[in-house]
């Protein structure tokens, strides 16, 4: 009996032991988020790089309403050519680039502080930078990845930025460089428009972006969006300790069904799913486990992580975007990254999305999808 005894303690003591360390590797494997975990929106008003096409001013009220229902993170995504003044009437020359419109500086100035009264992070970021952007629509006179004038330019407009927000504390402002960057659509042949860029191309522009804002402030929080339109991690950025940006759009057949910019023929689009079998490929949250594991793999390292943009267009059948945004949102929280969802009002938004099979709630007349807000607040 003795013996027996001991041995139960023996093997006790072992499991106990083993279940310490295995405790320890799972403490260690969710190594905590060096980003804070925010929640909110982004908002779209200097987004065209026309202003005269711009959308209307963020009232004042929606800031107040994020709030109110838990948020607290506003990502601004800026064209460069919405705060400068040039001849609109033709295409912007290179000695354009740097004439900065006061005017319109004021109204980022203020947009920036109307969502900081409200208690929300703000993050900067370029989204059609001198010589680049994800998106068609303006002619650029020159090419970030392989002219030095253009990136010097981008320097300028950050070493800008840096010295208007000198005193503003990184809990409340952050600069996000360069939205999704890959190679343009008009670069010689062997390059598409979403190609993956060298890395060390990336690094020299972000290292130089770096510089230029950490000379006025070396304190001013950083993040850098993942390589081929924010979809992977650079590892190449690592050494710089800037935060990077990730994307929950991923698989596009679903967050952009139907989207015109996207699909040139959407007649001929099958049926989408979640899960479930869309053309050749079986969707599920696997598909999302895969993307998001270098991520987290990155987080574990010590780099900030977070999901600039998020969302659906409305297309997509609600129930199956809710069931898949539900996995995307659940992966990403559960491993402490927070998210901005691709907009507050509009199309992709949880206000006003034109989509035609939700019961909309009646928000002090705007029509509210309370479906997806009770989703984004749960995450």
């Amino acid at each position: 009996m003795k013996d027996s005894r001991r041995e139960f303690i023996k093997k006790t003591t072992l499991a106990s032991a083993a279940l310490a360390l295995g405790a320890q590797q799972v403490v260690a494997s969710e190594k905590k988020n060096a980003l804070p975990k925010w929640k909110g929106f982004n908002v779209l008003d200097f987004f065209s790089p026309d202003p005269n096409n711009a959308r209307p001013q963020t009232p004042e009220k929606y800031f107040q309403w994020m709030q109110d229902w838990g948020f607290d993170f506003v990502r601004i995504p800026m064209a460069y050519p919405s705060y400068i003044s040039f001849d609109r009437s033709r295409n912007i020359e290179i000695s354009e680039v740097r004439n900065i419109d006061e005017a319109a500086v004021e109204k980022v100035e203020n947009l920036v502080y109307l969502a900081q009264k409200y208690g929300h992070h703000v993050s900067l970021n370029i989204h059609r930078a001198p010589g680049y952007c994800i998106n068609a629509g303006f002619h650029e006179p020159y090419n970030i990845w392989t002219d030095q004038q253009a990136e010097d330019d981008f320097c300028f407009h950050w070493n800008f930025w840096a010295k208007r927000f000198k005193n503003q504390s990184s809990k409340k402002l952050s600069f996000d460089l360069l939205n999704e960057p890959s190679w343009r659509d008009d670069m010689n042949d062997q390059f598409g428009a979403k190609t993956e860029l060298p890395g060390e191309v990336y690094y020299k522009l972000v290292a130089a972006a770096k510089k230029a804002i950490h000379v006025v402030n070396d304190k001013r929080l950083i993040i850098a969006d993942g390589n081929q339109v924010g979809n992977k991690v650079t590892p190449e950025l690592i050494d710089l300790k800037v935060g990077q940006s990730c994307r929950g759009y991923a698989p596009g057949i679903v967050s952009h069904y139907k989207a015109p910019w996207v699909f040139k023929d959407t007649s001929d689009l099958p049926d989408v799913k979640w899960p479930g079998q869309v053309g050749d490929q079986y969707l599920s949250r696997k598909i999302l486990e895969e993307l998001y594991a270098p991520w987290i793999e990155l987080k574990n390292k010590g780099i900030g992580v977070h999901c600039g943009e998020c969302g659906c267009y409305n297309k997509t059948p609600h129930d199956v975007f809710l069931a898949w945004f539900t996995d995307v949102l659940g992966l990403l929280s559960e491993n402490g990254i927070g998210f901005a969802l691709w907009e507050f009002s509009g199309s992709f938004g949880v206000l006003n999305s034109g989509r035609e099979d939700v019961d909309y709630e009646d928000w002090y007349g705007e029509k509210l999808d309370r479906k997806l807000l009770t989703l984004l607040q749960k995450a």
